[in-house]
C-alpha cells in the first residue's frame, strides 16, 4: 500500500498518496529535450503553465536550464571562484549562468502567481540564489536534480525559507553520463544514496516532513538501468519520504518504442509513458512529474481508482 504523508511546504501542506498528485512541467529553455523551446518566451512559458493547470496540474515544475543527456552544466560554487567556464565548449553546452536562469524563471512565475494566486510552483534549480529568489516571487518546492548536492548553500538555503523539497538522485553529471561505469545493483545504490543525502539534509536544518524523494528515472542510468528502478520501486517506500518520479517522454522511453533500429521521437513516447506511470502509482509514486497533463491525469485517476479497490 501507498504511505500517506502530510507534505508541508512552509505556507500550505500537501496531503499525498490518497491520489496522485500530477507535476506539469514548464521548460523555460531554448535547449529542452522535450519541446525544443517552445515556451522560451516568458509570456508562452505562462500561458502554457496556464493551460496545464486548466489541463488538472497539481504542481507547476518551472525550470530554466537544461539537464538533458550531454548538456554541460556549471556548478555554483564553481562559478564563484573561476565565472563561468565556457572556453572550448561548443555553443550548445556553454551553461547558463546565475543571472540568466533567474532571468527565465523568475518573470514566469511572478506572472502565474499573479493570474493563479493558488497554483503550487515548484523551481527545478541547483542554484541556492535561484532558489531564493523564486521562493521570494512565490515558489513553494525547490526540485533539486543534484540532490542538494551541487551548491553549498542549498540545504541552508532551503531551511532558511522553510519551502518543500525534492531530492532526486543523479549519478555524475550530464557531461559524464557516456562514460559512467556500471553500478552493480542500481536500486541499491539509488536507495543507500537517498538515504544519505536526505538524512544529510536533516542535519543540515531542513524538516524531514518538508522532503520527498525522487529516483532520478534516467539521470545517470543507461537504457536497463532505468527498468529494475520501475520494478522494484516499492522498495524506496522503506525510506519513508513521498516519492517522486517522472519517465515523461525520456530517451529510455524512446529507445524503448524504437521502431526499425530508430528510437522513437519525444512527441510519440506518450503511450509508453503512460505504461510506466502506472506501474510508478501501483508501486508507491506520490507524486509524477510529466510533460503531458490530461493524459497523465486521466490515467492516474484510473489507476487511483484500482488501489482504492484493495
Amino acid at each position: 500500500m501507498r504511505a500517506v504523508f502530510q507534505w508541508n511546504l512552509g505556507k500550505r501542506t500537501l496531503e499525498l498518496g490518497k491520489r496522485t498528485l500530477i507535476m506539469g512541467v514548464v521548460n523555460v529553455t531554448p535547449d529542452s529535450f522535450s519541446d525544443g523551446g517552445l515556451y522560451r518566451d516568458p509570456q508562452k512559458a505562462t500561458e502554457h503553465a496556464l493551460q496545464l493547470l486548466d489541463q488538472g496540474a497539481d504542481i507547476l515544475d518551472i525550470g530554466g536550464e537544461s539537464t538533458r543527456p550531454g548538456s554541460r552544466v556549471a556548478l555554483p560554487d564553481e562559478e564563484k571562484m573561476n565565472g563561468t567556464k565556457t572556453k572550448g565548449v561548443p555553443p550548445d553546452r556553454i551553461p547558463v549562468s546565475e543571472e540568466e536562469e533567474r532571468r527565465r524563471v523568475l518573470p514566469v512565475i511572478t506572472e502565474i502567481k499573479r493570474r493563479r494566486p493558488g497554483a503550487v510552483i515548484s523551481i527545478d534549480t541547483y542554484r541556492a540564489t535561484v532558489a531564493r529568489a523564486a521562493v521570494a516571487a512565490g515558489a513553494e518546492i525547490v526540485n533539486d536534480v543534484s540532490g542538494l548536492r551541487w551548491d553549498s548553500q542549498m540545504s541552508k538555503t532551503i531551511a532558511e525559507t522553510k519551502c518543500g523539497a525534492i531530492l532526486m538522485h543523479m549519478r555524475g553529471r550530464p557531461e559524464e553520463w557516456r562514460t559512467l561505469p556500471p553500478p552493480g545493483d542500481i536500486v541499491l545504490l539509488v536507495k543507500r544514496e537517498l538515504r544519505e543525502w536526505a538524512e544529510a539534509a536533516v542535519l543540515a536544518g531542513i524538516r524531514r516532513e518538508y522532503i520527498a524523494l525522487d529516483p532520478g528515472l534516467g539521470f545517470g542510468k543507461n537504457f536497463e538501468q532505468n527498468y529494475p528502478l520501475i520494478n522494484r520501486f516499492q522498495d524506496l517506500q522503506t525510506l519513508g519520504f513521498p516519492l517522486v518520479a517522472g519517465a515523461s517522454r525520456k530517451s529510455f522511453v524512446g529507445r524503448m518504442l524504437a521502431n526499425n533500429g530508430k528510437d522513437a521521437a519525444s512527441a510519440e513516447r506518450l503511450h509508453g509513458t503512460l505504461a510506466i506511470h502506472t506501474t510508478l502509482i501501483l508501486k508507491g509514486a506520490h507524486i509524477l512529474r510529466t510533460h503531458d497533463v490530461k493524459a497523465a491525469v486521466e490515467a492516474a485517476r484510473a489507476t487511483d481508482a484500482i488501489l482504492a479497490a484493495r
